[in-house]
């Protein structure tokens, strides 16, 4: 494999506004792609916008859900991706002829389509129905993954699309800044938002916080680290409905360690040279090799009743 440059994007999206969102995605990737960048991931629902959706109706979700592949949406981003030669992932709702819903993210490149995967462990509005099967796929000779979300909270979700061949395991979110059991958690004020140019500090503290970055450190590294992967996770910043997220898009290497981060208030992506060396270096390559699944097996694999709930704030399930 050579090695490839990936951008993490985050942005404001707008609810329910697909023209507008599209418009962003199309800006960034278009700058990503004049700065060499090979690939571009957006955030869980880029697209359409996320927590407005908890509200809506089965009718008004498949007025805003879209067939894929060819939707109207997979069409636009067929379109950048064709102009500016970049590879792009970005998130929506999707539904199918017996109208089905479901939380999609595609891998879209000059020809169409590349990879669709639907979010196992959906969340945000009851009539979403639950995906049933992991996504492993090429991106320029590297065998790369998709989760949602919560998908990535599920330890085995992230070993099984290693175990399926996957270096690289694109995490696109809408998360952080809710209330949840956990010590710190909890809503950030809109208004630092409103003040962010007058006063930044108050919201780096409150975005970097346990509320923040400070429990997403608690997890997304080792996610990388121990299984030997390099982890895109892209998030939104700015108000998501009623909402404010935090962004803090990056990209962590096999090492577990972060080797680009979004650190700007504004719509914008970070981008890293990701190189094959690491993968057989860091120490999840090793355990991956001195894994004993005879042990453990029928441990894992036992008959276990799912207690998922639908609701769009618990523990952050988002």
């Amino acid at each position: 494999m050579d090695k490839i440059k990936i951008s993490t994007a985050q942005f404001e999206n707008k609810s329910g506004d697909k023209n507008y969102n599209l418009s962003i995605i199309e800006s960034l990737a278009k700058k990503a792609a004049q700065e060499g960048s090979d690939v571009i991931a957006f955030h869980e629902c880029s697209i359409t916008g996320y927590t407005f959706a908890r509200s809506l109706s089965k009718e008004q979700m498949l007025g805003l859900a879209e067939f894929i592949p060819d939707g109207a949406s997979i069409l636009k981003l067929t379109e950048i991706a064709k102009q500016n030669d970049i590879v792009i992932l970005a998130g929506l709702f999707e539904k199918d002829k017996d109208n089905n819903l479901f939380k999609a993210y595609v891998c879209v490149d000059k020809n169409g389509l590349v990879a669709k995967y639907r979010k196992l462990h959906p969340f945000i509005n009851q009539y979403l129905t639950a995906g049933n099967s992991y996504c492993v796929f090429e991106i320029h000779g590297w065998k790369c993954g998709i989760l949602i979300c919560y998908d990535n909270n599920i330890i085995e979700n992230v070993r099984a699309t290693r175990l399926l061949g996957a270096d690289i395991i694109f995490m696109p979110h809408v998360t952080m800044c809710t209330p949840s059991t956990r010590p710190g958690a909890g809503f950030v004020d809109p208004k630092l938002w409103e003040n962010r140019e007058t006063d930044p500090t108050s919201l780096r503290l409150e975005f970097d916080g346990m509320k923040g970055k400070g429990w997403l450190m608690k997890w997304l590294p080792a996610r990388a680290y121990d299984n030997g992967i390099y982890a895109i996770f892209s998030n939104p910043i700015g108000m998501d409905d009623d909402q404010l997220k935090n962004g803090c898009s990056m990209i962590v290497d096999p090492f577990g360690d972060v080797i680009a981060e979004c650190r700007s208030f504004e719509d914008s992506f970070a981008t890293a040279t990701i190189t094959p060396d690491k993968l057989d270096q860091a120490g999840g390559h090793r355990y991956i090799k001195a894994r004993r699944p005879e042990l453990y097996k029928d441990i894992i694999g036992q008959d276990h009743k799912s207690e998922q709930k639908v609701i769009w704030l618990d523990v952050d399930k988002t």
